[in-house]
């Protein structure tokens, strides 16, 4: 699709390359939040007490980790900061929308006083007063920054269609489901005892499962440190599969009619009856009591909590939340988030700030991750009847509300980061991958197409992956 490029200085001759220059500032501010953080934490700013320079000296000994963070994270402000003064530049010079100007005028503005509370805290120490004051002013920018970039891919993409919800779902009963289509089976007894296997195995959700106890792996790593046991992890994690495949289990019971109506659904194993209801329950009651046996083993706390994720899932978001309500996905998302803080009570018996901040983490990504899909597969959630957001709000507002979740769950990372132990590993992954994630939620909104949008589906996943991976490495070699 071809930008209007008309009011843009030089060298910015296209509105894609201000956008990108725009992206590429809030991650550039991003980089100095989540690595300010981490500074913050392992003390190197006390390393570097005068400002600008470092011990009156522009170059540091590099043999000397804390200090080269913190010269480090000076270079970085002053490159970002020339950014953000680009960028306010090309805004006022140009002619992007004017709640675009407005929003690039207040982080240039914010910019600058980030630099005054910055110099404070570096001669005067970094009381928590300024820290905060710090940390709430980074965001702000950061904040600013994103909002500019979706306003202004919004405006350089939306099309009328774009803005247009699909047809309101009529209530499920309204439009009876087909009659189930029952594949044959192999009349061999091993191969039909392997056809069956697979379908109970397919109820479980298996692709939810590595992404899942990847979360509560991190939070035990978040609340042990190196002195986790293979027995909290195993046992835990063993009843978190349990648990996964009992909600998806009664999640397949509860939707088989709908499954039915769906093309990418229609295929399930209790949609095209060949497993029973009963059977299914049965399958999903025993998950259940062999999911809170094994957190028993490890302490009362993780299988309350076990359980209450079964429930919410199969009860609050099957049956309340995905057919009722638009922000289905948002409230959603507790589901996900639940495995972090299962993982930091298998390790300590209570629930900790750590473990809820990592819980941040996957609630806030959840929408930003599960809304590309919603995209890429919207005639189908309409034919089902579920509310989801393009749906209900059309495709050019779910994607403009991928980017402030993206936005959202970058701000959540940084907090994990001021709250915990974690170090310049989990730092670099965050901004590295959420670059890498923002590339393709832009390319998105520049192809508007299932493969786009599949990409950028693909790309939320390595994000968290790789960043779940980052908390586990960064605390076992604490």
């Amino acid at each position: 699709m071809d930008v209007e490029s008309e009011g843009y200085p030089e060298p910015i001759r296209t509105g894609d390359r201000f956008t990108g220059l725009v992206a590429g500032t809030a991650m550039g501010v991003y980089l100095l939040i989540i690595v300010g953080a981490t500074t913050a934490i392992t003390d190197a700013a006390a390393a570097c007490t005068t400002w600008p320079a470092c011990e009156g000296g522009w170059l540091v000994d590099f043999g000397d980790p804390k200090l080269a963070v913190a010269w480090g994270h000076r270079v970085a402000a002053l490159l970002v900061g020339l950014l953000v003064l680009a960028t306010g530049v090309a805004a006022w010079l140009g002619d992007p929308p004017r709640r675009v100007r407005a929003a690039l005028s207040v982080a240039a503005l914010a910019y600058s006083v980030q630099v005054a509370v910055g110099a404070v805290a570096a001669v005067a120490g970094a009381t928590a007063l300024v820290s905060a004051v710090h940390l709430t002013l980074g965001t702000l920018i950061f904040g600013s920054l994103v909002v500019g970039v979706a306003w202004l891919l919004e405006d350089q993409t939306a099309t009328d269609i774009d803005r247009e919800p699909v047809d309101v779902p009529n209530p499920i009963d309204d439009d009876a489901a087909p009659d189930p289509e029952r594949p044959s089976l192999p009349d061999a007894p091993l191969a039909r005892a392997k056809a069956y296997g697979s379908a109970y195995f397919r109820l479980m959700k298996p692709r939810l499962m590595w992404l899942l106890c990847l979360v509560a792996a991190a939070g035990m790593a978040l609340a042990a440190g190196p002195a986790l046991t293979v027995r909290t992890v195993v046992l835990t994690l063993l009843g978190g599969v349990l648990a996964i495949g009992a909600s998806g289990t009664f999640n397949h019971v509860l939707e088989r009619d709908i499954d039915r109506k769906m093309n990418r659904t229609a295929d399930r194993p209790i949609a095209t009856d060949v497993v029973s209801v009963r059977n299914a329950l049965a399958f999903g009651g025993l998950l259940t009591l062999l999911s809170l046996t094994a957190f028993l083993q490890v302490n009362l706390l993780a299988a309350g909590l076990g359980l209450t994720a079964i429930l919410f899932y199969s009860v609050v978001y099957t049956l309340v939340l995905k057919p009722n309500t638009v922000q289905n996905t948002v409230i959603g998302g507790a589901a996900g988030a639940l495995p972090a803080v299962i993982g930091w009570a298998a390790v300590t018996g209570s629930i900790g700030v750590p473990g809820l901040a990592l819980a941040g983490v996957i609630f806030l990504w959840t929408p930003a991750h599960f809304y590309n899909l919603a995209l890429a597969y919207k005639e189908d959630y309409a034919r089902g009847g579920f509310p989801m957001m393009p749906v209900v709000r059309g495709e050019a507002e779910t994607r403009k509300q991928i980017v402030y979740y993206l936005a959202a769950t970058l701000v959540g990372a940084a907090v994990l980061t001021a709250v915990s132990d974690l170090g310049l590993l989990y730092a670099l992954a965050s901004v590295a991958f959420g670059a890498v994630f923002l590339r393709t939620v832009i390319t998105l909104h520049r192809e508007r197409t299932e493969a786009a949008a599949m990409r950028s589906f693909h790309a939320s996943n390595a994000y968290l992956g790789v960043l779940l991976i980052a908390v586990v490495v960064d605390s076992l070699a604490l």
